[in-house]
């Protein structure tokens, strides 16, 4: 076994299996895999590199071993956590990566064939795919990205120790969020005490950076943390993530310092209503759509529809820069259902710009055969007032 192999080999042949019937039954003789999440889903290789230089996994759907392809600075990387045995290098601009890919998936059998690709992944720039699916011709090159995607919402037990170890770190984190929220203290500076705290606990490195604004930024739903000093009365949003062998969980959490006005009171109650309402109707078997329908029912009784400006919800797990969203969605146009073993992120958002208002209240949540179960985040409660 790999020195830093987080599953078993036969984790990772069980879910190679479940990838194959899954693309048997679409009709895909193989597949050129360049995502870092199947990368590690499947063949257990633990690299962010593959949104910088070109990787690929290369397997057929009937059956045989896999070929890992990777740059040759970079060789060292998957002997750490692989179980797969077949890997090769090429040498970045002296070579055609494209070119190498293709004659290993020829050698698979695959010239001609009907080849899948992760078209969505963000370690496929438009040009390099261009290039790849020229190089695989005459085969016929169509996107998997969702159904590879879909085999990771169902976690299993192995992957939960990894996600309630990531929701440790993620909970001291937002400990160290409160104790350090004072007055004078920057955005950063408060960044700073929750990275810290969840880095010297353990945690890896997260996939998004840290998100936080204050005050009149806290309507900026995905900002990052300036030098804005925060001050008396500022509401607080964070969302940021501790992960655990890849495994991440976030934490979504408003916060006042010091006592806020009273229509950021307001505004504050009336997303907890959006967030209460939606997680009254979570359980296996439940239309996604219906989830994120029940968190407008307050917001439309208050008119502030438009302000909700995120999805209610979607899946987490793997995950590696620059997002770490997966593929299961909890939104309205999806027609998912929930089942038992799944781990997502919730999130009930208003965002009043002209208002200068933002908050954002929920975290990560396990769905159980007997309830939901919060992991991180401040979910339903009352306004944090440090």
């Amino acid at each position: 076994m790999p020195t830093y192999a987080a599953f078993a080999e036969s984790e990772h042949r069980e879910r190679m299996a479940r990838a194959r019937d899954a693309l048997k039954r679409k009709g895909f003789d193989g597949v050129v895999l360049v995502a870092p999440e199947d990368h590690y889903y499947l063949g257990g290789y633990d690299s962010w590199v593959g949104v910088n230089s070109p990787q690929a996994m290369i397997f057929r759907a009937d059956g045989g071993e896999p070929t890992m392809l990777v740059r040759n600075v970079d060789e060292t990387l998957p002997r750490e956590t692989s179980w797969i045995k077949d890997i090769r290098t090429y040498y970045m601009h002296v070579e055609n990566t494209a070119e190498r890919i293709a004659a290993i998936a020829h050698e698979h059998g695959l010239k001609g064939k009907r080849i899948g690709i992760e078209f969505q992944s963000y370690a496929l720039p438009h040009a390099f795919g261009k290039q790849l699916v020229e190089a695989l011709a005459p085969s016929t090159v169509e996107d998997v990205t969702e159904i590879l995607g879909d085999l990771r919402h169902v976690k299993s037990a192995r992957e939960m120790a990894y996600i309630e170890e990531a929701a440790r770190y993620t909970n001291l984190g937002l400990d160290a969020a409160r104790k350090a929220l004072k007055s004078g203290i920057t955005e950063i500076q408060l960044a700073a005490s929750l990275e810290g705290a969840m880095r010297h606990a353990g945690s890896d490195y997260w996939s998004i950076p840290t998100e936080l604004t204050s005050g009149p930024r806290s309507p900026g739903g995905h900002g990052t943390p300036r030098e804005r000093i925060i001050g008396q009365g500022d509401l607080v949003h964070a969302e940021f993530a501790g992960v655990s062998h890849r495994y991440h969980t976030v934490c979504c959490h408003t916060m006042s310092l010091g006592e806020p006005s009273k229509r950021a009171r307001d505004i504050y109650r009336i997303t907890r209503e959006s967030l209460q309402m939606a997680l009254k109707v979570i359980r296996p078997g439940v239309p996604v759509a219906d989830v994120e329908n029940a968190s407008y029912v307050p917001l439309a009784r208050e008119g502030l529809e438009k302000a909700a400006m995120m999805r209610f919800g979607y899946g987490i797990g793997v995950a590696f820069p620059p997002i770490w969203l997966e593929t299961l969605q909890i939104s309205r146009g999806f027609s998912n259902r929930l089942e038992a073993n799944m781990v997502f992120v919730l999130h009930a958002c208003l965002e009043l710009v002209d208002e200068g208002i933002g908050t954002m209240q929920g975290g990560t949540y396990a769905l159980t055969e007997s309830g939901l179960k919060q992991l991180t985040g401040g979910g339903d409660r009352e306004l944090d007032v440090l």
